[in-house]
């Protein structure tokens, strides 16, 4: 077998066989095929695209390229959940307590930021003394005493999407279905959950910006991972405003402690009870409405924020912070973003926020890239709300001085403002 007939086969609008794909996967993970090599395939596949059948067999091949999660040793269903990135995302900081504190089994493995968005494992360390690295006795010891865990991603979980995706990067093939499902779902798959809900983001602050290339790109990672033997569910949610109204790793978890202590509702709370619902579902085999209930329920009587308390105390974290938030470093330097007209707003581009969040100190460009855990943007005026002339838009908070006007001129390039209240787009399409 030769990568030469396998791009000619697939540049030829071919079906590549099991084998194939095998073949490539292998040879690229090794190193054996050259880059150059491997690039020519994947431009071929993003112009002539992959069968549903194809998709999963590169999805399986990458998942078996590096080590693999035995999850067996927890008791019991585990579920997962996956985003595909937005801009003030802490839904895991809600989610997983209140999947654990009804019972279910979470084995979260995270990633950090890269871009314009966020990292939970980011998250997780601005928590005084939090450890999101643990061996496999305690994540699993966890995990069966507490009903959750929340690591960083394992070093060699599916290397050849690492490979391919640096290749993708530079080449201009990023933006294709199978080779995004294929990208996430084998890291998913790798990590060895029995159940997954991905949550899949729309809009300017997403990787997606139609519902339509969303909902294609969940549907065939849904029938991935079904194909897979794992029980998978996708919902779509809207990120062309950030989610909440902090953005920034402390400050994230600022909030999240605020939604579930009940102290806070809206855009946040509503994403997070929905995911939490379809996440206890896969496990509990209760409907969905039901479990929605028992998601409420769950901040409503106190069990889900005692539930992360359990978590991070488990994980070497400081709970005093999570009782007591104010307790949080602060950063050096706070400016309020005013507006200098009246109106609506009828636009607050989330991938700038995220980018003027980043340019704080609140996120990497670079993989590796030290990061301000204080850094941030907390947000006082979103989508459709009235602003007067003046009106404080937001706060920037950085230890930078030097980057405050950088940051306030993207996120000003973000916001646009019309006479007439804007139509209110789903959050939860």
């Amino acid at each position: 077998m030769r990568i030469y007939d396998i791009i000619a086969k697939k540049r030829d609008s071919g079906e590549l066989t099991r084998e194939e794909i095998s073949f490539f996967v292998k040879g690229c993970t090794s190193g054996e095929i050259p880059d150059y090599q491997t690039s020519a395939l994947l431009m071929a596949i993003y112009l002539n695209g992959m069968t549903d059948r194809e998709t999963s067999d590169l999805t399986s091949e990458m998942a078996k390229s590096g080590d693999t999660a035995d999850m067996s040793a927890i008791e019991g269903l585990t579920v997962d959940k996956h985003s595909t990135g937005g801009v003030g995302d802490k839904t895991t900081l809600i989610v997983v307590p209140i999947v654990a504190a009804l019972g279910g089994k979470v084995a979260k493995m995270s990633g950090r930021g890269l871009g314009h968005t966020g990292g939970t494992v980011d998250k997780l360390e601005s928590i005084p003394g939090f450890r999101t690295e643990l061996s496999p006795k305690e994540f699993f010891d966890n995990v069966n005493a507490l009903g959750a865990a929340m690591i960083g991603q394992s070093g060699n979980l599916a290397p050849a999407d690492k490979k391919l995706y640096a290749l993708r990067d530079v080449t201009a093939t990023v933006s294709c279905i199978p080779l995004i499902a294929s990208s996430i779902m084998s890291k998913k798959l790798a990590s060895g959950s029995d159940c997954i809900v991905l949550d899949v983001k729309v809009g300017s602050g997403a990787f997606m910006k139609s519902l339509d290339d969303a909902k294609q790109l969940a549907r065939q990672m849904v029938n991935i991972g079904n194909a897979c033997g794992r029980k998978v569910s996708a919902v779509l949610t809207n990120m062309d405003i950030p989610l909440g109204f902090a953005v920034g790793n402390s400050l994230e978890v600022i909030e999240a402690v605020k939604v579930l202590k009940g102290e806070q509702k809206g855009d946040l709370y509503d994403v997070c009870i929905e995911l939490a619902a379809n996440m206890f579902a896969l496990t509990s085999g209760k409907s969905l409405d039901e479990c929605r209930e028992l998601a409420k329920g769950s901040v409503e009587n106190g069990s889900a924020f005692r539930k992360l308390k359990e978590i991070v105390n488990a994980q070497s974290g400081d709970v005093k912070v999570l009782d007591d938030t104010d307790l949080f470093a602060k950063a050096k330097y706070s400016f309020n973003i005013t507006a200098d007209e009246s109106g609506y707003i009828s636009r607050l581009d989330s991938e700038k926020i995220g980018i003027s969040s980043v340019v704080l100190g609140a996120g990497r460009e670079t993989k590796g890239e030290k990061i301000d855990h204080s850094a941030g943007i907390i947000l006082n005026k979103k989508t459709g709300d009235l602003v007067n002339k003046g009106d404080v838009l937001a706060t920037l908070y950085t230890n930078n001085q030097d980057k405050l006007c950088n940051a306030e001129k993207i996120f000003l390039s973000a916001v646009e403002f019309s006479d007439e209240k804007p139509n209110k787009e789903p959050l939860i399409y």
